[in-house]
C-alpha cells in the first residue's frame, strides 16, 4: 500500500471509528435516563453493556484465523452491519418498553441480544482494522496512526454524549438517538465500498498466514507483548468502571432530578472525551509518542482523577475527577496498543490485534457490573476499584521488561 493511498485509508478508518464511537458513547450517556424511564434497575442498565461485551471478548479469538486468511475488508463491513442492526433494534426495544408493550426485563433482554450482535461482529471489525494498520506501518508511524485512531474514538465520545440529548425529539422521543446512530452506521457502511483498499492491498498480511503458533495466549505469554497486554487489560477495566458508572454517580450527586442530571452527564462525558482527544491528537504534535512514557504518565493522571472523586463527594469533584482521569486514559490506552504491536513480530500482528480486541470487550464485561453493585453499598466503591486496578497495572509493567522495537 503506497503512503498516499494508506493515508486515505487511515483517514477513513478514523471516520468509521469516530461514527461508531458517537453511537456507542451517545447510547451510554442516555441509558441511565432510558433505564429509569422504562423501569430497569441500575445494575441491569450497566449489565446491558457488560454482558454484551462478553460476546465481544469471547468472539475475538474466533476471528483471528478468519481475518488472517480472508483479509480485513469484509470484517470491517461486518462490524458496521452489527452496529446498524444493534442501534435500530435497541430503538425498537425502547419504544416497546416506553409504550408498556413489554416488561422492563424483556426490554433488557432485547438490549442484551442486540448489543451482543454488535459485540460478535464488532470484535471482527476491530481486529481487521488494527491488523490492516500493522501491515501497512512500522515503528513510530504505527504509534502515530494508532494514537490518531484513538483520537478519532475520543472525538466520537465528545460528539456522542453532546448530540444524543438533542436527538431526543418528537416524534422519536428517547428512541431518537438510536435512530440517528443507525443512519450514521449505514453511511459508514456505504463508505467502505469507496475507501477501503482493493486488490493486493486488501489481501491478508502474508506473515499472518504462517504456520506458527500466533494465538492470543501465545502472544500474551511473550516477553515482547505480554506485559503491555496485561497492563492494557487492567487499565481498560479501570476506565470502563469510570465510564459506565459516572452516569449513576451524577444522577445521585446533582440536584434537580434526572433531566438536570442528564445535562451534567453529557457535559462531563464531553469534557472527558475532549481531554482524551488533547492527549491523543495534541501531545503527539508537541513531543515524540513513546509508548512507555504514555503508559506511565497516563496511569498517574488517571490515579489522580479517581482520588479526587473518591475523597470529595460533590458533583464538581465527580466531574473534575472524571475529566482528569480521561486525560490519563487518553495517553495510556494508545500507548499500550502501540507497545504490544511493536513488541511482536510481523507474524504475530493479527493475534496481537485479537488480544487488543479481547481486552476491549473483557474490560467491560465484569468490572462495571461489580462497580455498579458495590456502588449501591458505598458511594466511593467505583473510584476505589479503579485505583486498585491502576496500581496493579503498574505492577504488570514492572513484572517483566517490555521490548519496544522501532521497526
Amino acid at each position: 500500500m503506497s503512503f498516499t493511498r494508506g493515508r486515505h485509508v487511515f483517514a477513513f478508518l478514523g471516520v468509521v471509528t469516530f461514527l461508531t464511537a458517537i453511537g456507542n458513547l451517545g447510547l451510554v450517556s442516555v441509558m441511565p435516563t432510558i433505564g429509569r424511564a422504562v423501569g430497569m434497575p441500575d445494575y441491569l442498565v450497566a449489565s446491558v453493556f457488560s454482558l454484551s461485551a462478553m460476546t465481544w471478548a469471547v468472539s475475538s479469538p474466533f476471528w483471528t484465523r478468519h481475518v488472517a486468511r480472508a483479509g480485513p475488508n469484509r470484517y470491517i463491513r461486518a462490524g458496521l452491519v452489527g452496529f446498524l442492526l444493534s442501534m435500530a433494534g435497541c430503538g425498537g426495544a425502547v419504544a416497546f418498553g416506553l409504550a408498556g408493550l413489554i416488561t422492563p426485563f424483556a426490554c433488557f433482554l432485547g438490549f442484551f441480544v442486540l448489543r451482543a450482535v454488535f459485540g460478535f461482529l464488532g470484535s471482527a471489525s476491530a481486529i481487521a482494522t488494527q491488523s490492516l494498520i500493522a501491515h501497512a506501518t512500522a515503528g513510530e508511524q504505527r504509534t502515530r496512526v494508532l494514537t490518531g485512531l484513538a483520537g478519532a474514538l475520543s472525538l466520537g465520545t465528545i460528539v456522542g454524549p453532546a448530540v444524543a440529548p438533542f436527538a431526543i425529539v418528537e416524534p422519536f422521543g428517547l428512541t431518537g438517538p438510536m435512530v440517528l446512530f443507525a443512519v450514521l452506521g449505514a453511511l459508514a457502511l456505504a463508505g467502505t465500498y469507496v475507501f477501503l483498499p482493493r486488490g493486493a492491498d486488501a489481501a491478508a498480511p502474508s506473515a499472518a498466514r504462517t504456520g506458527s503458533d500466533n494465538s492470543i495466549l501465545a502472544v500474551w505469554r511473550g516477553r515482547g507483548s505480554g506485559p503491555a497486554l496485561s497492563f492494557g487489560l487492567l487499565l481498560c477495566s479501570a476506565q470502563a468502571i469510570n465510564l459506565y458508572t459516572i452516569g449513576f454517580v451524577l444522577l445521585d450527586r446533582v440536584r434537580g432530578g434526572p433531566l438536570a442530571a442528564q445535562d451534567s452527564i453529557g457535559l462531563t462525558m464531553t469534557l472527558g472525551a475532549a481531554m482524551a482527544l488533547v492527549a491523543q491528537w495534541g501531545l503527539p504534535r508537541i513531543m515524540r509518542p513513546v509508548p512507555m512514557r504514555m503508559m506511565l504518565i497516563g496511569t498517574a493522571l488517571s490515579l489522580v482523577g479517581n482520588l479526587i472523586a473518591l475523597f470529595d463527594s460533590s458533583e464538581l469533584a465527580a466531574s473534575a475527577g472524571f475529566v482528569v482521569a480521561c486525560f490519563g486514559y487518553g495517553q495510556a490506552r494508545p500507548g499500550f496498543s502501540a507497545a504490544a504491536s511493536l513488541g511482536g513480530t510481523d507474524a504475530e500482528q493479527v493475534a496481537i490485534a485479537s488480544a487488543t480486541s479481547f481486552i476491549a470487550g473483557a474490560s467491560i464485561m465484569l468490572p462495571p457490573v461489580v462497580a455498579a453493585a458495590a456502588y449501591e453499598g458505598w458511594a466511593g466503591a467505583p473510584f476505589a476499584l479503579a485505583i486498585g486496578l491502576l496500581v496493579l497495572g503498574i505492577g504488570a509493567l514492572a513484572a517483566g521488561p517490555i521490548v519496544f522495537r522501532e521497526r
